[in-house]
């Protein structure tokens, strides 16, 4: 499998023109957006009301950071898949994100197709 089609997602980041970007290139890949947060701590009580195939997180959000709601739904569902997003590449936040468990991660300024791919490379991982 190497799509995303059909698949639940939870879209979190603080602003919303991201949020609409990011729904837009899902919605494009035959996603299911259900739902958007606007917080960290909101992501984390989406996530466990709605129990998504994955989600994207924002690593800085007001009430609760990325990072916090990354470890918070993680402990709690130790196979959620998460793609962490970023539009500053601080490599040290990165890679705690990716040792704390998370899929991926996704500069925000990447070009549309290969945030396309990336999303798919995260989730799929076996497809490469």
């Amino acid at each position: 499998m190497n799509d995303i089609a059909g698949l639940k997602v939870l879209v979190a980041d603080d602003e919303k023109h991201i949020r609409l970007l990011l729904k837009s290139v899902l919605r494009a890949q035959k996603a299911d957006v259900v739902a958007e947060a606007s917080t960290g701590q909101e992501a984390i009580d989406l996530f466990r009301q709605l129990k998504p195939d994955f989600a994207m997180l924002d690593i800085n959000m007001p009430v609760k950071t990325g990072v916090e709601a990354l470890n918070a739904i993680l402990e709690e569902f130790p196979d959620a898949r998460i793609i962490m997003m970023t539009s500053l590449s601080d490599a040290q936040t990165v890679e705690e994100c990716l040792e704390g468990g998370a899929v991926g991660y996704i500069l925000k300024d990447t070009p549309l197709a290969e945030m396309k791919q990336l999303i798919i490379d995260a989730i799929h991982p076996e497809a490469d």
